[in-house]
């Protein structure tokens, strides 16, 4: 599955958001890194929709951002209704990956996309830590 041609089903777990306003820049489409913006609200969603009270440094099973690659496929205006997908793709011992779209609420067009690396951290012992259950039985591989 190439990540520019993500489709609803291809995802589990949803937000919808909005553009804001302030989203554009001065070329009057929303800028790049609001898409970051949208994909973090939509992962805090999922680790809600898995069980967590969110991602906090309080939590003992939390996580860090190791990296991110986006793919950014059509330009976006104000305003807009959004859907934000993710999936748990892979599951290490203290790492794994999730895969992002960004989609058109009204007609499933991907605006963008994107591939992250998570660790699980617990931010009070300042360290890594095994994946929790909750997220390690939620991987759908994706099929080769």
């Amino acid at each position: 599955m190439l990540l520019d041609q993500l489709k609803p089903k291809d995802l589990g777990f949803w937000a919808s958001l909005r553009t804001r306003w302030n989203d554009m820049d001065a070329l009057g489409h929303v800028n790049h890194t609001a898409f970051l913006s949208y994909m973090e609200t939509g992962r805090v969603d999922t680790y809600i929709q898995l069980g967590f009270e969110g991602i906090n440094k309080r939590m003992d099973k939390s996580t860090i951002l190791a990296n991110i690659e986006t793919t950014y496929l059509a330009q976006l205006s104000y305003p807009s209704s959004l859907k934000i997908g993710h999936r748990i793709i892979r599951v290490g011992t203290k790492s794994y990956d999730l895969i992002s779209g960004v989609f058109l609420q009204s007609d499933n067009t991907l605006l963008c996309s994107a591939y992250f690396k998570l660790v699980s951290f617990n931010y009070k012992k300042n360290k890594t830590i095994l994946v929790p259950d909750k997220i390690r039985y939620n991987c759908r591989p994706l099929e080769k």
